[in-house]
């Protein structure tokens, strides 16, 4: 069975990559998963604030006063907290690349424009196939227009393009008013690759204590859902190559992001809860299901389902969502007749 496929102008053997995590902050971890099948790894951000740090200057700025103020005491991690620094992280692309032969792919996290972007040349230099462009980007500020949200990521990507002659992903979140529109700028823009989706983190209170407090919640197999809707109507219309992330917890879950236009399949939370070991039994049922449906690689599947080649086109828009909500009928279990 050839599950070959390209991502990123790359030839990867497989579809399945694990995405930015501990298991990839480990080199162990990145081994583990090369022997289970992975067609490539994507290592673990290095944040934008971790490099700001890197200048004196600027370090000292960031200090400077935060002792005045309660809630600054916290804002941004201590140099201690981060699992691996700017320097460290160059190390580990050079180890990955020495230690692997699959593709090694770097992450970048920021949401400004500015001089850490610079740091993606020593990313190059070190070695990365690829790099991800994480732009965690919230905006808050109800005098920005969404004209001006889509600048800073449009911003972003071309100061990165114009530093590195890899190929550079884009890991969008799914708010963009227009998310098809976005789409096509970053692929205009020259964007390698769009991630589908970035996962915020959303705050909660806790009812004991009356603060707001931070979890990190894995994704559930439901999740896939957004993401694959998104593939599905991007696939043929954008040249950037699509990554599908978050929900991806089995073989059918990478399979049907195949089958919306995906090009790669990357897995997080799963790994994290089975073991990396786990995503060798994602590619065999993956092999399984391909041989007994008849299918001879991947290519054959790929976007075999994506709205334009949909017989029913509309199964992605509105009108879908009318049949499903005409039709729906309470089930008898959850809700028995009194």
């Amino acid at each position: 069975m050839d599950l070959s496929t390209t991502y990123l102008g790359l030839k990867l053997r497989s579809p399945l990559v694990p995405s930015a995590s501990p298991i990839t902050a480990e080199l162990d971890g990145l081994k583990k998963a090369e022997d289970a099948g992975a067609g490539a790894v994507v290592l673990p951000s290095v944040f934008e604030e971790q490099i700001r740090r890197e200048s004196a200057e600027i370090g000292l700025a960031l200090e400077q006063g935060t002792e005045s103020f309660a809630e600054a005491l916290s804002y941004f991690p201590a140099p201690s907290e981060y699992r691996i620094g700017p320097e460290d992280y160059l190390e580990h692309i050079q180890a990955a690349k020495k230690a692997l032969k699959i593709p090694v792919f770097a992450s970048l996290n920021g949401a400004s424009l500015g001089g850490w972007t610079d740091y993606a040349k020593k990313i190059q230099q070190a070695g990365a196939d690829g790099l991800e462009l994480n732009i965690y980007y919230i905006p808050t500020d109800p005098a920005l227009t969404a004209e001006d949200v889509e600048k800073t990521y449009l911003d972003i990507l071309k100061s990165v393009k114009r530093t590195v002659t890899i190929p550079v992903a884009v890991k969008l979140s799914p708010f963009f008013s227009s998310m098809a529109h976005m789409a096509r700028q970053l692929d205009q823009a020259g964007a390698d690759g769009l991630v589908l989706f970035n996962r915020f983190y959303q705050p909660d209170i806790n009812l004991d204590t009356l603060e707001v407090e931070h979890s990190l919640l894995l994704s559930t197999a439901q999740a896939r859902r957004l993401p694959l809707r998104w593939v599905a109507m991007l696939f043929g219309r954008v040249k950037a190559s699509l990554a599908a992330t978050s929900g991806i917890h089995s073989a059918p879950d990478a399979l049907k992001m195949l089958m919306a236009g995906a090009d790669v399949t990357m897995l997080c939370a799963a790994l994290l809860c089975k073991g990396v070991g786990y995503l060798a039994t994602i590619k065999k049922d993956m092999v399984q299901w391909l041989t007994e449906h008849e299918y001879e690689s991947v290519s054959q599947l790929k976007g075999s389902v994506s709205q334009v080649k949909c017989a029913d086109p509309s199964a992605f828009e509105r009108a879908q969502y009318m049949k499903v909500i005409s039709t729906w009928k309470p089930n008898a279990i959850d809700h028995p007749a009194i």
